[in-house]
């Protein structure tokens, strides 16, 4: 990892968690930079990150995700083990976070 954990900064809550901040797989291994943080501000909900990779967008759920820092994110999984947003949404348990992951990406701009 180019930084170490201590390095990553203070805890921060998703609602300041800026878009391109790096992601990290917990070996360390950047994993590539936060495209996105989907939740519901309204009811205080953190539902995930669209994580931009070099292989594409990965969704990384709420619980996949260790821990929120002001100049990195660690992940619980390697990138390898998070979705990929797609037309082919996985059951109906996954569905809220990932399918919020699919409509912003795909939203025109």
């Amino acid at each position: 990892m180019t930084e170490k954990a201590e390095d990553l900064g203070e805890p921060v809550a998703y609602l300041v968690l800026r878009e391109g901040v790096p992601v990290y797989a917990p070996s360390g291994d950047p994993v590539g930079t936060v495209e996105h943080v989907l939740a519901d501000e309204h009811q205080d909900v953190f539902h995930g990150l669209l994580i931009n990779t070099p292989d594409g967008h990965r969704f990384a759920a709420g619980a996949q995700v260790a821990g929120l820092y002001e100049r990195g994110v660690i992940l619980t999984e390697p990138a390898e083990a998070l979705a990929r947003p797609s037309t082919e949404l996985p059951g109906r348990r996954q569905e809220s976070g990932l399918k919020r992951a699919w409509d912003w990406l795909v939203q025109p701009r």
